[in-house]
């Protein structure tokens, strides 16, 4: 049933992407940034939600209080990164815009490529190197000043449940050049849609919020070493079946 339930979703998604990237592309030349941004948002909140209809992966978010209040409040989203889920619901929970940092060979995926094309986001050629880091912190400072935060995943790509990736320091040196707060979040959504799987489980997913983490006059490898403590800490209190025992 887990089977059948996980490629009707794929097929709903499919289907449903067609019609909104369209849309969104069309009104590209007649809307605003802001406007682009929350119709593509209203489509990934659709994708989350299709997944409980559908599949029945719920989830519950804990620490809303620790996000910034103002409006135009900066902060810089430093996300465990399991799988796809979150990287449609982060948008579809946020009350506040997000701008993600990715590689720019996303945007040559039909439809959904075309769509975050036309939203105000960071995408950058790695083989850049310090170029792509520079052509990040300028529009990083860009989008913090007039109210978006931006999101990264500092592991760089999916980890296996239970596992740890290799944290990089793109997002805490970015927080540093603005000033901006740094909150970590851990996300245990590998136990119902694990990595690169096809097919998904019903269950329950928890998104922690972290307390802002002061980026002023901090050094970037000991924020990211704060960052990789909260967060991995948090994951093995939220999924502790996925995390071996420590050895006494």
């Amino acid at each position: 049933m887990s089977a059948i339930r996980s490629l009707l979703h794929l097929l709903f998604m499919a289907v449903t992407v067609i019609p909104w990237s369209l849309a969104v592309v069309l009104a590209r030349p007649f809307a605003s940034k802001t406007t682009i941004y929350w119709m593509c948002q209203r489509w990934l909140k659709l994708s989350v939600d299709s997944a409980r209809w559908i599949i029945g992966i719920r989830y519950q978010v804990f620490g809303r209080e620790n996000l910034p209040k103002g409006s135009s409040d900066p902060a810089v989203l430093l996300v465990k990164h399991q799988s796809t889920w979150e990287t449609f619901a982060m948008p579809a929970i946020m009350p506040h815009p997000l701008a993600y940092v990715f590689k720019k060979e996303l945007l040559r995926v039909p439809f959904f490529g075309w769509a975050i094309g036309s939203m105000d986001m960071i995408h950058i050629d790695r083989a850049d190197g310090a170029r792509a880091f520079a052509k990040m912190v300028q529009q990083g400072k860009r989008l913090l000043d007039q109210g978006t935060w931006v999101i990264m995943f500092p592991e760089g790509t999916r980890v296996e449940r239970g596992q740890t990736g290799t944290y990089k320091s793109g997002g805490t040196r970015l927080a540093i050049k603005t000033g901006a707060p740094v909150i970590p979040v851990a996300v245990t959504s590998a136990k119902c849609w694990p990595r690169k799987a096809l097919f998904k489980q019903p269950g329950q997913v928890e998104i922690s919020i972290g307390p802002q983490i002061p980026s002023v006059g901090r050094q970037h490898d000991e924020l990211m070493a704060e960052v990789q403590a909260w967060i991995e800490a948090e994951m093995r209190r939220l999924d502790p079946e996925a995390y071996p025992p420590a050895a006494s």
